[in-house]
């Protein structure tokens, strides 16, 4: 069983839509870059679940973002991803971490950020407080506010797989709602184990083997980098000549990282004068 997918369903007598996630190589590549601390390696598991899932609720081609902000031992964590469900995500902390730390006292007060970048179109960003005990539920309250969909969502990750559920009501149905609550609480029985370990077809037979559910074809999820040494360069040329020049007869040459996946692009003075030489003058250089 691939361990990297994620399947949409839907309810042939009940206007609600569901997903399924199940990863395992993604989540580990993500983990990868850098050696998290293990509540701060399930937060960014429920976080990837989470993205995967919003994802694939879009209805355009572009970029999603979900981060969680706080003046907590953990100050960022954050998944990008698009509609090709590839994702990549960080995070940033300080100090020591209890293995079991919650929400809470990772994150301190703070809030989650959404953002959608549609490749035509208009960016929008939404906010919602970190005041619930879990992230699902933070994401639930994210839906009720800025789309009024009555949402049910299920994140798991143990520092080896993520996983997580979302049931929704389709838009425009919300007066189905017992129907919405019935099927939410045939959800809320599902277990960590079941998610991780069966298929998605299992899954949704244990739980709802008296509805009538549609499965689609399965969707890869991947872990997908967007840096380059190009793009590490044009962020070079964004820096005044000066202070790499400085910079090199300092260390000899500028090393540009990746958060994401640890890449590392070395430039020395001759690579930051290629990267000059072509670059239209500025009204200052004229």
């Amino acid at each position: 069983m691939s361990k990297d997918i994620l399947n949409r369903y839907l309810f042939d007598n009940a206007d609600v839509r569901g997903q399924i996630v199940q990863l395992e190589k993604s989540y580990q590549e993500i983990l990868s870059a850098h050696t998290y601390p293990e509540a701060i390696a399930r937060l960014l598991g429920e976080l990837m679940a989470a993205t995967s899932l919003l994802t694939a609720t879009l209805k355009f081609d572009g970029d999603i973002s979900v981060q969680v902000q706080g003046n907590g031992p953990v100050s960022l964590a954050v998944i990008n991803g698009n509609n090709l469900q590839q994702l990549r995500g960080v995070a940033r902390w300080e100090g020591e971490v209890a293995k079991d730390a919650s929400l809470q006292q990772l994150m301190g007060q703070g809030h989650m950020v959404i953002t959608l970048t549609p490749s035509n179109g208009e960016r929008y960003q939404g906010v919602v407080a970190l005041e619930k005990e879990t992230l699902a539920e933070c994401l639930e309250q994210y839906f009720l506010q800025s789309e009024q969909l009555p949402t049910a969502i299920r994140l798991f990750a143990n520092g080896k797989q993520a996983a997580g559920m979302l049931l929704q009501v389709l838009p425009g149905e919300n007066e189905h709602n017992q129907e919405f609550e019935h099927l939410e609480q045939l959800t809320s029985t599902i277990k960590a184990e079941e998610l991780f370990d069966l298929e998605a077809t299992e899954v949704l037979h244990r739980l709802y083997h008296q509805e009538e559910v549609r499965l689609f074809d399965p969707i890869e999820v991947t872990f997908s980098c967007t840096c380059s040494r190009e793009r590490s360069g044009q962020a070079l040329k964004t820096v005044a000549k000066e202070e790499l020049d400085a910079i090199l007869a300092e260390q000899g040459k500028i090393e540009m990282g990746c958060e994401y996946c640890n890449s590392s692009y070395s430039f020395d003075s001759i690579d930051v004068e290629a990267l000059f030489k072509n670059a239209p003058k500025s009204d200052t250089q004229q």
